[in-house]
């Protein structure tokens, strides 16, 4: 065998397997872009609730849910949804983030994803 045909041989097999290669690696970033998007949402979401729960402060809850969630995207206050308006004592409050992750090399999603955090009022 010469010298030219291992290394056609070597050509062949990197073109075999570049591809398979390429998509591990972009699966990686997707899924660890998506568990980073979930995380931020999953903590903003406990964020607004948590303020909604002591100050009793609706707008302001979802604005700081907003603030929180900043770093994944600039989510609209109508995609931030409060169970409840007004949060009397004793009583379970819950706030919903919904926010679509785009992907970055477009194979697949969007993504729909959910931050949820529940508290008691005055708790």
């Amino acid at each position: 065998m010469s010298h030219d045909s291992e290394r056609g041989a070597a050509a062949v097999e990197f073109a075999i397997l570049l591809p398979l290669l390429l998509m591990l690696v972009l699966g990686t970033i997707e899924f660890g872009r998506a568990y980073n998007a979930q995380i931020t949402l999953t903590n903003a979401a406990r964020d607004g609730v948590r303020y909604m729960a002591i100050v009793k402060d609706p707008a302001e809850a979802k604005k700081k849910a907003q603030a929180a969630a900043a770093s994944v995207s600039t989510i609209p206050t109508s995609d931030i949804k409060l169970s409840t308006e007004v949060c009397s004592e004793g009583a379970q409050v819950t706030l919903t983030i919904k926010y679509n992750l785009s992907t970055i090399t477009g194979i697949a999603g969007p993504f729909p994803m959910t931050g949820k955090g529940v508290m008691l009022c005055g708790g």
